[in-house]
């Protein structure tokens, strides 16, 4: 059965705001190694938009200024990307597909199908699937920051219970960011 991982950056004090956080090598390593160890990417559509164009354009041009950033763009153009939305009307990504149906419904669907693990990104979309139950792994990378302000993880989203989970790895980088993973346990 497939896995449904979800990979976020964030900070010391919850805050998960694209702006508010920093990506460094450390950072576009760890999540370039995630993405290749998945055979899907699964965002909602403003996760998306943050993604694409962006990467590609780096992917394409190598013009990103470190080395990290060019290498984690063309992991992440190569690899397959499911988009929930019920606005986004196309995308030019040939590597990319649209999904207007319930989110639950198709990921666990999905997670019936052969194939390797799904990797899940973004806020909204990651915190109604892990109130959903959905979610099998947690890979997160404190960053060593208090941002004081910005998008916070299950804002508005009710847990029937506390989801208790078992950590089974962590890793120090240099920069100060600290990459946890956890497995909901059996």
């Amino acid at each position: 059965m497939r896995k449904l991982i979800f990979g976020i950056n964030i900070t010391i004090d919850g805050c998960c705001d694209h702006t508010k956080g920093k990506g460094d090598q450390d950072v576009h390593d760890y999540f370039k190694d995630l993405i290749q160890e998945a055979d899907l990417l699964v965002y909602g559509r403003k996760t998306y938009e943050l993604m694409v164009p962006f990467w590609p354009d780096v992917a394409r041009t190598n013009s990103a200024p470190t080395r990290s950033m060019n290498e984690f763009a063309q992991v992440f153009t190569a690899t397959d990307k499911l988009v929930f939305s019920t606005t986004l009307s196309q995308v030019d990504e040939p590597r990319t597909r649209i999904v207007r149906t319930d989110p639950v419904a198709e990921i666990q669907r999905l997670k019936q199908e052969p194939g390797g693990d799904m990797l899940l990104g973004g806020v909204v979309l990651p915190s109604y699937l892990i109130e959903q139950g959905l979610v099998d792994e947690y890979r997160i990378v404190v960053q060593p920051l208090l941002a004081g302000e910005g998008t916070r993880l299950m804002k508005g989203i009710n847990l029937a219970s506390s989801l208790e989970l078992k950590l089974i790895a962590s890793k120090v980088f240099p920069s100060g960011n600290v990459a946890l993973h956890y497995v909901k346990p059996d």
